[in-house]
């Protein structure tokens, strides 16, 4: 873990929770000046991010409750701008808003990035500015893949704050349909002899 992370999630009630339950001084160090970086994206979180096809982001209400989302799209609809910034287009959804609502009131935002077949995730503090298409749309078309067929309505633009990759102990391994048929072609094959016969019927 590095400094800048520990400085956000280390609060004071998470050191005595730490200090309660014995494992204060492992994590100290981690706030302990010798420790840096942990605010920019290197060449391995960037490549992470942009083979990913959805995260879980966080935000908080003004009411003080918070609100987990996933947010999917086609691999590599997460843009990294530069190694402080990475970017999303927005899609339409069911409208509720929930998440734009919140980041309107509190632009921070937390993000869980999973590679589930390989076991990994790296989480993401960071803060939000919401671009509309109408304030920047060449930006907002940018970062939409014209192939994938759903109308974005604004840019997320995150200016990360902190990264850290996390203990893969309790991740499941789990493939997608895709990841399966590559990694094994004979699942492959008899999914697709199942789709042809269906088809025949």
């Amino acid at each position: 873990m590095a400094r800048a992370f520990a400085e956000i999630a280390f609060t004071p009630n998470v050191v005595a929770a730490q200090e309660a339950n014995g494992s204060a001084e492992t994590y100290a160090r981690f706030l302990s000046p010798e420790m840096q970086g942990g605010e920019r994206l290197g060449e391995a979180e960037a490549a992470f991010i942009t083979l990913r096809d959805g995260f879980y982001q966080a935000t908080v209400s003004e009411t003080g409750w918070p609100y987990v989302q996933f947010r999917g799209g086609p691999r590599g609809f997460v843009k990294v701008l530069d190694d402080k910034t990475i970017a999303y287009a927005d899609f339409r959804g069911n409208r509720q808003y929930i998440s734009t609502g919140n980041l309107a009131e509190n632009d921070r935002i937390s993000i869980i990035f999973m590679d589930y077949p390989n076991r990994r995730r790296l989480k993401v503090y960071g803060r939000v500015k919401l671009v509309s298409k109408l304030e920047d749309p060449d930006l907002v078309a940018s970062l939409h893949d014209p192939a994938y067929r759903v109308r974005p309505e604004r840019a997320v633009v995150i200016t990360i704050a902190a990264l850290d990759w996390n203990c893969p102990q309790h991740i499941p391994q789990r493939l997608t349909a895709g990841e399966l048929e590559a990694a094994h072609p004979a699942f492959g094959e008899a999914l697709a002899r199942i789709r042809a016969e269906k088809d025949l019927e």
